[in-house]
């Protein structure tokens, strides 16, 4: 279905994005559709290097120049729950992060990493549990001399820019990075639509189909002789606020 096609969910009240629920990237972009708000989807390259859950925390972006010291000035700076999002310029031929560096952050707290490059150390990252997001694994870590000079404090994901301004949710469906001013809101509202959707499917496995619950045959009755009536006008119609 298209967009077009879906129901407007209303917006609800930042308040609800303290839940510890967790909330999907695919609930995040339905939602961000339904607000108005910009959700960047970082390049789909980009996937988990071990098994890990939705995760979502502000973003703690750094440009890696060759040396560990930026990485651990992001570390030291971040707050409790923030996703660390590392540039390397989206190289292939190093990693820019492996086990220490995976094993610190999760000390200090962070949420998980995203690096716009490669991994290693993939089976101490196992047994660590960091959920870390990356290009691929290689055995090689930085083979250059890195400059001097200060910590860049920003990341591009292939062009994706992120700032410590913005807020990071990733998952297996991929990374989306959206600006922290809204994330109360889109968070209440991504729930409420993963909850529609999760109450859908129980329904489903109980037996009423998902054309029965949208009431689907009226639908296209009403369809045939009215060619422009939408699925999204019918489920306006009748008890609409379902997400589909």
């Amino acid at each position: 279905m298209t967009d077009t096609d879906r129901p407007v969910v209303a917006p609800a009240s930042p308040v609800d994005a303290g839940n510890d629920e967790p909330v999907s990237t695919a609930a995040i972009a339905d939602a961000s559709l339904r607000i108005g708000v910009l959700a960047r989807l970082a390049p789909v390259a980009l996937r988990p290097a071990v098994p890990a859950p939705a995760i979502h925390g502000p973003a703690a972006p750094v440009t890696h120049l060759g040396s560990v010291d930026v990485l651990l000035e992001t570390i030291d700076d971040a707050p409790a729950g923030a996703v660390m999002v590392v540039d390397n310029g989206g190289r292939l031929d190093e990693a820019c992060i492996g086990d220490l560096m995976v094993l610190e952050a999760e000390r200090a707290g962070l949420a998980a990493m995203v690096v716009w490059g490669l991994h290693r150390d993939t089976a101490q990252l196992v047994e660590i549990g960091l959920p870390v997001y990356s290009l691929g694994s290689t055995p090689f870590g930085p083979r250059r001399i890195p400059p001097a000079g200060r910590r860049m404090g920003s990341a591009f994901l292939d062009g994706i820019e992120v700032t410590g301004d913005d807020h990071v949710f990733a998952d297996d469906d991929g990374v989306l990075v959206v600006p922290g001013d809204r994330v109360g809101e889109l968070i209440a509202t991504a729930l409420e639509i993963q909850r529609t959707e999760h109450a859908q499917a129980e329904r489903m496995r109980r037996g009423t189909s998902l054309r029965s619950q949208l009431d689907f045959a009226l639908y296209r009755e009403r369809q045939a002789s009215n060619p422009g009536y939408s699925l999204r006008q019918h489920l306006r119609e009748h008890g609409g606020a379902i997400e589909v």
